[in-house]
């Protein structure tokens, strides 16, 4: 089972879409950013929503509306899709076992209940510098690494396909 929704992946690849390969954002609806990606638009929907919430898009007026980057892809890391999405998550919950010991007889000495759980303390480290990647890699990082990977024709492609949706 995955830790993350796949409301993240299509989140991070949407605001991906909605930056060309200079780096430059674009206005894009949802009904266009779903139909590129072959996602379902209803659950796109809702995941804009929640990155408006997050102050990560704004929607635009005029024909047919949209959303738009609400500050430069340079800004939006991955871990703010992430938590915009999903919400912040934990990977451990402790349950303070170490008191649990049978042999306590429901009463755990001192020394099994002083300072921070051991088991804790690395779950809590590995949380925080999974965050600290997250927070490491950028919109416009991912775009341009995709962009560079791409053949040439397809920066092309894709602009003439969402031009054509706006016509």
């Amino acid at each position: 089972m995955a830790f993350y929704s796949s409301g993240v992946e299509y989140g991070i690849h949407s605001l991906m879409y909605m930056v060309d390969s200079k780096g430059d954002a674009r206005d894009m609806s949802v009904r266009e950013i779903a139909d590129l990606q072959s996602v379902p638009y209803d659950y796109l929907a809702k995941i804009f929503t929640r990155l408006s919430k997050a102050g990560l898009v704004r929607s635009t007026e005029g024909k047919g509306g949209g959303y738009q980057l609400a500050r430069p892809a340079e800004q939006i890391t991955v871990l703010d899709v992430v938590n915009a999405i999903d919400g912040a998550k934990s990977v451990f919950a402790c349950r303070e076992i170490r008191q649990r010991v049978v042999i306590f007889d429901e009463q755990p000495p001192k020394w099994a209940c002083e300072g921070l759980c051991g088991v804790r303390a690395v779950m809590d480290s590995a949380q925080q510098r999974m965050e600290e990647s997250l927070a490491q890699h950028t919109i416009l990082d991912l775009t341009r690494k995709m962009y560079r990977k791409a053949p040439p024709t397809f920066v092309v492609e894709v602009q003439e396909w969402i031009d054509a949706r706006k016509a």
